[in-house]
């Protein structure tokens, strides 16, 4: 099997961000108060604009190297976006109704996410560093936003 590179590592973080987008959206369907309604829309929206942020790294880089033939065409994409859906952060969680427990499982996935785009700084052109850094620390941002509701409902 083919080894992670640097394309990878950022459609990685565009699935992750995807897919937080669609937790906060969910989750802020889901719960009952508004504040914490709010609080997600807003996550979600900055999370559509995180994803973007990786579209435009990963169109900037070269061509990746060419390897195995997959048997049918997306086969290794399809099995990137199945592995981080099932393993990764903000995989799926379904019934999270309750605020607290949703904004305990969105603080968890946001430190992951933290950690992971701290990795991802080693795989990636020194030019894109800045940008990440950019997404590392609204990422925190959301980590504190996150932290300050949590304490609302403690």
């Amino acid at each position: 099997m083919k080894i992670f590179d640097a394309h990878d590592a950022i459609q990685f973080a565009i699935r992750i961000e995807e897919n937080g987008e669609a937790f906060y959206r969910r989750a802020g369907q889901a719960v009952s108060d508004d504040r914490v309604k709010q609080l997600f829309g807003r996550l979600a929206d900055e999370e559509a604009k995180h994803r973007g942020v990786f579209q435009e790294m990963l169109d900037g880089l070269d061509a990746p190297p060419v390897e195995d033939e997959e048997e049918y065409e997306g086969e290794y994409l399809s099995y990137l976006r199945d592995y981080i859906d099932g393993k990764v952060v903000f995989c799926a969680q379904p019934g999270l109704t309750d605020a607290g427990d949703a904004i305990d499982f969105a603080i968890q996935r946001e430190l992951d996410s933290l950690l992971y785009y701290e990795e991802l700084k080693k795989l990636v052109a020194e030019r894109h560093h800045r940008l990440l850094d950019v997404v590392i620390q609204e990422e925190a941002a959301h980590f504190s936003q996150l932290s300050e509701a949590r304490r609302t409902f403690a």
